[in-house]
């Protein structure tokens, strides 16, 4: 069968090159060397470190476990619990709110992986962090990239956790169901919304993963591979490095600029 595809333009255009951090283009995705070798090469190009860490808003950090399944790259993602109050039924990466204990954003992430799937954090290879997000709650999100284990069983927390299920990072870029959605920022700007629906084979069942986590996802399968993906994406692809840290520096002076408009 044909594969499907649903794709809304909305008049959405990509955006040009950016100038934060230069414009350098990153080497592409070497497939004559090792899976794990080549993303982690590709992802440290990407580090940001704590260049964002200092921004006054709430801080929160999402884990994005990658993990080699028949030499292929696959992300860990679960479904919120329906009993929590916020986003019930969602597809997320473990992670959370940061707390006073946390002594940063990759501890932040750490901590909510174990409490969340069960993973410990001696068995996380963390690699990097990559350019943050601003959910709808203004918290500035930061992604933390780390590889664990292909045998690696998840003993989800049901108070948090419903299900957890891993998508080929290569969805992210040439997936069969796809939408893109123009959406308002809590800032009031526009900005492209990715929307995948992925059928996971083992649970006999699909999975609609859009928004932040989309996001974050895009973006590191972006990284990753340095192809074009079959949609439109809100970077200049061939200079992904500075134009991805452009994209945050205008939506965070968009939010900025509204707080004090409302003071």
């Amino acid at each position: 069968m044909a594969a499907e595809r649903d794709e809304e333009r909305d008049g959405h255009r990509a955006l040009g090159p950016g100038t934060a951090g230069g414009s350098r283009r990153s080497a592409p995705f070497a497939p004559g060397q090792g899976v794990k070798e080549n993303a982690r090469r590709r992802l440290r190009e990407f580090d940001v470190r704590d260049r964002f860490s200092r921004l006054p808003l709430p801080k929160a950090a999402v884990l994005l476990p990658l993990m080699v399944r028949e030499g292929r790259l696959h992300l860990l993602l679960t479904v919120r619990s329906m009993q929590l109050r916020r986003s019930p039924g969602q597809v997320c990466f473990p992670g959370g709110k940061s707390e006073a204990s946390d002594k940063d954003e990759i501890d932040t992430a750490l901590r909510e992986a174990k409490e969340e799937v069960g993973l410990q954090p001696e068995k996380v290879e963390v690699i990097c962090r990559l350019v943050p997000g601003i959910d709808k709650m203004n918290h500035l999100v930061t992604p933390v990239v780390g590889f664990i284990e292909d045998a690696f069983q998840a003993t989800p927390n049901p108070d948090e956790v419903s299900e957890v299920f891993f998508v080929p990072l290569e969805y992210f870029i040439k997936p069969l169901k796809y939408k893109a959605l123009s959406y308002k920022t809590s800032s009031g700007s526009l900005t492209l919304m990715h929307c995948f629906i992925y059928y996971d084979q083992e649970h006999k069942k699909s999975f609609k993963i859009w928004g932040l986590t989309a996001h974050f996802a895009v973006f590191l399968a972006l990284v990753i591979f340095g192809e074009r993906p079959t949609f439109e994406v809100d970077y200049d692809l061939d200079n992904l490095i500075s134009s991805s840290e452009n994209y945050f520096i205008n939506l965070y002076a968009s939010i900025y600029e509204r707080k004090k408009s409302n003071l």
